[in-house]
């Protein structure tokens, strides 16, 4: 369920409901793709104030197996995780050449790096969706790398509206579905998938296809012509981008909900989020720097150690380190949607928006 509390222009604010777990919008994933983010536990989503993770059901269901889960009651309690979380359907696996083999006008053939490789169709999506107990299922979509002619989007946009509607129909209530719009940087495509996934009545709707590769200003187009023709009640999510500056910008035209592997994957390298911009730790500058990474975080690694010694942790290559530098941008991201949060609840969100991107840039 989702309730829309109130707009600040065309920033929203509302609240995500489902299984006795609520998030309020708009918020950001940190990604657990295995049930397990890199170098973080549960305990520290949990410190972070994270309300919520996204999964990948494909992955998940060749490295965890789907007997463990059933064992586990699902994935919640294997993992200790209360939030609300999703699982991705395995689409975005299209994109890596090591594990696409082939499409259908059925689904997709994925390999299995560890075993029979798998055929992911609506019907295993569910199959795999009942045994994960997830709160939130992506419907299986069709995706393309950026840069693809017209042609093989409309392709593209054929299967991935067929598998969708397909998984729309095998859906049973138990947790909320999600369709993903397609149709690369084409206008008129993402209209008519826009249009097409919002007839079809799911519980939300998704931007896939985006923050692969194209200019900013390419995908803040895509979003604004697709929002038109989307019901204004349904929580509406950006699949993979995780750019600050990005993320802000398109709070500005309506979206709720965003994930992306970019700022743990940052923080692993020592390039930190704070809210005077990334700072990178690799700096020969802060070798002897006592101060925390940001005065005022809340995040264990603010509160305990100085730049100095995180630095240290960084350049020995040293897994302590990349822990609590990942933590870091988890708590921040946490922070700076909270901020987002409360600036459209004073109707002060463009105020705030333009005086975070002034502030946001590399030091």
């Amino acid at each position: 369920m989702f309730t829309l509390i109130n707009e600040d222009n065309q920033a929203r604010l509302g609240i995500l409901e489902i299984n006795g777990r609520s998030a309020e919008t708009p918020f950001f994933m940190p990604v657990a793709t295995k049930a397990v983010g890199k170098f973080v536990s549960s305990e520290d989503y949990k410190n972070c104030n994270v309300k919520s993770l996204i999964c990948n059901a494909f992955l998940i269901s060749v490295t965890i197996g789907l007997e463990t889960l059933k064992h586990s009651d699902g994935v919640h309690n294997f993992m200790n995780y209360d939030g609300i979380i999703f699982s991705d359907c395995g689409g975005f696996q299209m994109l890596r050449e090591d594990l696409l083999l082939d499409t259908t006008a059925n689904g997709i053939l994925l390999k299995n790096p560890s075993g029979k490789d798998v055929f992911m169709r609506p019907e295993k999506l569910i199959e795999i969706s009942d045994q994960i107990k997830s709160d939130v299922i992506m419907a299986l979509d069709c995706v393309l790398p950026y840069g693809k002619t017209k042609e093989e989007y409309i392709e593209a946009l054929e299967k991935s509206h067929r598998w969708t509607k397909k998984s729309k129909d095998l859906h049973n209530k138990k947790r909320l579905m999600f369709g993903i719009t397609q149709g690369g940087t084409f206008e008129d495509l993402r209209v008519e998938s826009a249009k097409f996934i919002d007839n079809l009545d799911f519980d939300g709707v998704a931007f896939g296809g985006l923050g692969i590769g194209e200019p900013s200003e390419k995908m803040f187009e895509m979003i604004g012509v697709s929002v038109l023709h989307m019901n204004k009640n349904k929580p509406r999510y950006l699949m993979g981008v995780g750019k600050p500056e990005q993320i802000i910008e398109c709070v500005a035209r309506g979206v709720d909900i965003f994930d992306s592997i970019y700022p743990q994957k940052n923080a692993r390298h020592g390039m930190l989020f704070t809210f005077n911009g990334i700072l990178d730790l690799g700096k020969g500058k802060y070798k002897f720097d006592q101060t925390p990474i940001e005065e005022g975080c809340g995040c264990v690694a603010c509160k305990q150690f100085s730049k100095s010694y995180l630095r240290y942790l960084l350049k020995k290559d040293d897994p302590v380190g990349k822990r609590y530098l990942t933590v870091h941008n988890i708590y921040f991201m946490q922070e700076f949607m909270k901020q987002i949060r409360e600036s459209i609840k004073e109707n002060r969100f463009e105020e705030y928006k333009n005086n975070f991107l002034e502030r946001f840039k590399k030091i």
